[in-house]
């Protein structure tokens, strides 16, 4: 596929899109201060094969961030710039995984972090919705899409945000890790370690497991995803007993 024209270097690839540096000369005043995360840096992340709507998903980060919540700034969308393309403030640090990693955090904490970000996510209204019930959901929040940056934590890969009852973010969020917990994997401990500080932080075991929760849901939408393997299908099982045994 090549690197997109003004584009410099790949930096990264993930389930469904590239990141490249980006160091187009332009003028981005507009934007603030230089005194993000991203230091005034930028990326270009191009979703393949057809996934993903940039300009969606850019204003909802917009929105969030307009109420104070960690994401990087975005550049406005422009008719020339392909659907696939969002542009966003580079940011530098590690992920959880890799703080992990180093040792640079615990499995509990990074569990707490993730439940306090999903807590903070969740105390801001819809951006479309008025049902005070209905808030914006990320539903890809675990800890790779987490970064630790001199500024704090920072939530990035906003693909599959919606709105939603917050039960259905909390659920996806445990399922993710949960599936790690119960694979065959050396982070297996560390993953249940880490699930278990997410839910014990959960304001209400309800939110997933109850009669509306979200664990059947997010199980659902993990087994519907084209990018799952199929070992991590069949982990889906274990994963939501785990969830309802911690629960319990």
């Amino acid at each position: 596929m090549g690197i997109p024209a003004g584009a410099g270097r790949l930096l990264g690839s993930g389930r469904t899109a590239d990141v490249y540096a980006l160091d187009d000369g332009g003028d981005h005043d507009d934007l603030g201060d230089r005194g993000g995360p991203g230091g005034g840096a930028w990326v270009l992340r191009r979703y393949r094969d057809g996934y993903g709507d940039a300009p969606a998903e850019a204003a909802v980060m917009e929105y969030v961030r307009g109420h104070g919540y960690p994401v990087p700034r975005v550049r406005a969308a422009t008719d020339v710039r392909p659907r696939t393309d969002l542009v966003m403030e580079r940011l530098y640090g590690p992920t959880v995984v890799e703080a992990l990693a180093a040792g640079q955090l615990t499995a509990g904490e990074a569990g707490l972090a993730l439940a306090r970000l999903l807590r903070d996510l969740h105390a801001i209204p819809a951006r479309r919705s008025a049902d005070p019930a209905v808030r914006v959901l990320h539903l890809d929040l675990h800890p790779e899409n987490v970064l630790l940056t001199p500024a704090g934590p920072m939530v990035i890969d906003w693909a599959n945000t919606d709105e939603g009852p917050p039960g259905r973010d909390w659920s996806m969020s445990a399922v993710i890790v949960a599936q790690v917990a119960v694979d065959d994997d050396p982070r297996a401990p560390m993953a249940e370690e880490m699930l278990s500080a997410l839910l014990a932080d959960c304001p209400d075991p309800a939110l997933l497991t109850g009669p509306n929760g979200g664990l059947g849901w997010a199980t659902g939408q993990r087994a519907a995803n084209p990018t799952m393997s199929p070992r991590e299908v069949e982990l889906l099982g274990g994963a939501g007993e785990l969830i309802r045994r911690l629960l319990a």
